[in-house]
């Protein structure tokens, strides 16, 4: 190739990653957006004329073409443990003193940072180049999302003093290997603009930002995760290797440490040196000697460090610091959960050391759940899949933890009842575990005059029939079996992600095929063809053949998820899997009678009714022979050999960062043990997450065995 397209290739490159520096990290934009794209697309056909020049760490290499098969798993060279929480000035004042007596000093300062409300990723560069991308996982390994994590603009392919002049040189102060601890998360302006595309598809929302994120880095396809707008903040290093001398290294995708925490130098020309991480990170490698001169550092090789950052001498000053931004956060574009506060230097986290699952020199300060302030526009009447009536507000708008809120339950009408909730009320909106909103208070103060209260409906809003109360319970119920709102939530339901799994099946395509007449049950869907589908609203040919494709896939799902996507009253997937591995084929479950239903751990009188009286409807029998003639054919649970838990009860409780608590439950149950709900002196173990509340307390009184995800994750 000629020269002068050679040395445009690599003045491009270059003046793009700077573009890309000041527009994703330092918020400085020089070029506008026509700009930047011009060079971008000269870059893009300059590679392509000349692909001989194309490197993995090119600007126009970030999106890989090709969904994976699957996400690898790695191994962290240096663990990411979690951290200990607090949730106010006590508990910080008793964090403190313990700093104070482990050091026997008070000659040391904390660094105080927000708490990103994301997904942690440890980020690996091995001479200036971004190599390896893994989730924290466990804490002990992660799955590797390179592919995904390299889509996000605001992470550098290439760390600042590493140059492309025709072949690889870099700085000598550049580190041979740097681990980078850091945050992705989904700005909040981003996370409304994707579930605001989602509703108009017809898809469901995401729950929260990162929900959204942690989503994103799951997709197969990066060029989907490319589209979501993820960002990233550096807090920490892991593993970091200075070079001793000027030799360079080839890529390898890391190598572990020795058991003793040094590197393995032979041959290498390479020096270890001590560490500057983040929690969990037991002394290993160091950029500097204090935490604030580490960021730093990562800030100068290009990364994106959060800015809110400060130094605080005293613990008075962190509390200060906590209660300032418990205000300011909702004037952020992304979400924040609380506060991280560490000690600074190094050499003290060091002496101060760690428990089996956190750092003692760094907490948590987590926030009081955010509330706000609005007004009752309307309430209107949900009916659910199994017929339950839910009053639910329609509100003035208001932003809360990051998200525009318009909508919040208000559980059922004793619950309204008892708040006295009125059209026309001002409310306190609180989202429970940021998740949620919910309407926890009224101001009658401010009730404007002729206000009347809600009444409990008599008929069904969507079909018209009776309804009835709960006998000693609190939910009023339509008692249609037909009900076409019933309908509706009973086959978005059927076909949920933790049920059959039927991804094209959104609510916007269930209700034209409910109020067109072409599915009045489970098995309708499984005699739809494209033809069928393709003149209804936002539906092309294309689209229609996806949405058969995804319900011919789902014919074989395992035989729990099409148990638990029946909607049987009572019964979820944990129970699902239960009956499943008992009686191993659909058959023999419908067949059962209520004796041997009972007879079952964890099913109990109540829900062996449920299932028996279900299965011996004869609407219901007819339309399971319907999806069975139409092949469905529900995979059997595998036959196993006792597992490492086997004779163990497990009850899991609080927030796990690897698992969701049914994918906690169900492998402890592949691994031979029994997954309880309930904690009593039988149990062997209680797995605690964060947030684990009263079941804590109990494990706790009754001498019970607490692990963390780390020791489960062992286990297994």
């Amino acid at each position: 190739m000629g020269k002068d397209a050679a040395q445009r290739i690599l003045f491009l490159r270059d003046e793009i990653r700077r573009h890309d520096h000041l527009y994703y990290v330092l918020a400085e934009p020089r070029i506008s957006d026509r700009q930047y794209d011009r060079l971008f697309a000269e870059l893009k056909a300059l590679e392509a004329e000349y692909p001989e020049r194309v490197t993995p760490d090119s600007p126009t290499q970030r999106v890989s073409g090709r969904p994976l098969e699957e996400f690898a798993t790695v191994r962290h060279t240096v663990p990411m443990l979690s951290m200990d929480n607090t949730y106010n000035a006590e508990e910080l004042r008793a964090f403190d003193e313990r700093v104070r007596k482990g050091l026997g000093s008070d000659d040391y300062e904390y660094v105080v940072e927000l708490k990103i409300d994301g997904v942690a990723i440890s980020l690996r560069y091995e001479d200036g180049l971004l190599v390896r991308a893994a989730t924290r996982g466990d804490g002990q390994t992660g799955d590797d999302v390179t592919v995904n994590v390299r889509t996000i603009r605001a992470v550098p392919l290439t760390l600042a003093g590493l140059r492309d002049e025709g072949q690889r040189t870099r700085d000598e102060g550049l580190p041979a290997v740097l681990e980078v601890r850091g945050e992705v998360y989904m700005p909040t302006s981003a996370f409304e603009k994707l579930n605001k595309a989602r509703t108009e598809r017809g898809e469901p929302a995401f729950a929260n930002p990162r929900n959204a994120t942690a989503g994103s880095l799951k997709l197969l396809d990066a060029r989907i995760t490319a589209q979501r707008n993820l960002a990233f903040f550096a807090y920490a290093t892991g593993e970091v290797e200075m070079k001793a001398s000027g030799l360079r290294r080839q890529a390898s995708g890391g190598r572990p440490a020795t058991r003793d925490g040094e590197m393995a130098t032979k041959d290498t020309g390479r020096m270890p040196v001590l560490h500057g991480g983040d929690a969990g990170e037991a002394g290993m490698t160091r950029l500097a000697e204090d935490h604030f001169t580490v960021l730093t550092r990562l800030k100068e090789l290009g990364l994106p460090v959060n800015p809110h950052i400060e130094k605080a001498s005293t613990i008075d000053e962190v509390i200060e610091i906590c209660n300032g931004w418990a205000h300011q956060r909702a004037d952020l574009d992304y979400q924040i959960d609380g506060m991280v506060i560490k000690v600074n230097r190094l050499d003290q986290r060091e002496v101060l050391g760690t428990t089996g699952r956190a750092p003692k020199w760094c907490i948590s300060y987590k926030f009081a759940a955010e509330q706000a302030e609005t007004v009752i526009e309307s309430i209107d009447v949900q009916v659910g899949k199994t017929g339950t009536l839910t009053p639910v507000a329609n509100l003035r708008p208001v932003l809360l933890a990051g998200t525009t809120v318009k909508r919040a339950s208000l559980h059922n009408f004793d619950e309204l009842r008892r708040l006295d909730a009125r059209v026309g009320d001002t409310v306190l909106v609180e989202k429970a575990g940021e998740i949620i909103p919910r309407v926890v208070g009224v101001r009658p103060e401010l009730r404007p005059h002729g206000t009347k209260e809600f009444a409990v409906p008599h008929k069904c809003p969507e079909c018209g029939s009776p309804v009835q109360k709960d006998e000693g319970g609190v939910y009023v119920r339509c008692i249609n079996a037909r009900c076409p709102a019933q309908l509706k939530e009973r086959l978005l339901y059927f076909a949920g992600r933790g049920q059959m799994d039927i991804e094209q099946l959104g609510r916007a395509l269930v209700e034209q095929l409910v109020d067109v007449g072409l599915v009045k049950d489970f098995a309708d869907l499984y005699r739809l063809k494209a033809s069928d589908l393709e003149p209804l609203e936002r539906m092309a040919a294309r689209s229609a053949a996806n949405v058969v494709e995804a319900i011919e896939q789902s014919k074989t799902r395992e035989l729990w998820r099409f148990v638990a996507g029946l909607g049987i009253r009572h019964v979820g997937g944990q129970s699902a899997q239960i009956l499943a591995e008992r009686f191993g084929s659909l058959e023999a479950l419908m067949e059962a009678d209520r004796g041997a239903l009972e007879e079952i751990d964890q099913i109990g009188p109540v829900m062996a009714e449920s299932i028996h009286a279900y299965f011996r409807k004869e609407d219901n029998r007819r339309v399971i022979r319907r999806m069975l003639e139409a092949g469905v054919v529900p995979t059997p649970p595998r036959k196993r050999e006792p597992g490492r838990l086997a004779g163990k009860t497990i009850v899991v409780t609080g927030t796990l960062e690897a698992f969701t608590r049914p994918q906690a439950e169900q492998a402890i149950r592949a691994a031979g043990g029994k997954a309880s709900s309930s904690i009593s002196k039988n149990t062997d173990f209680v797995l605690a997450g964060e947030n684990p509340g009263s079941k804590l307390d109990k494990a706790r009184k009754l001498g019970v065995k607490v692990i963390n995800e780390a020791e489960f994750t062992e286990m297994l």
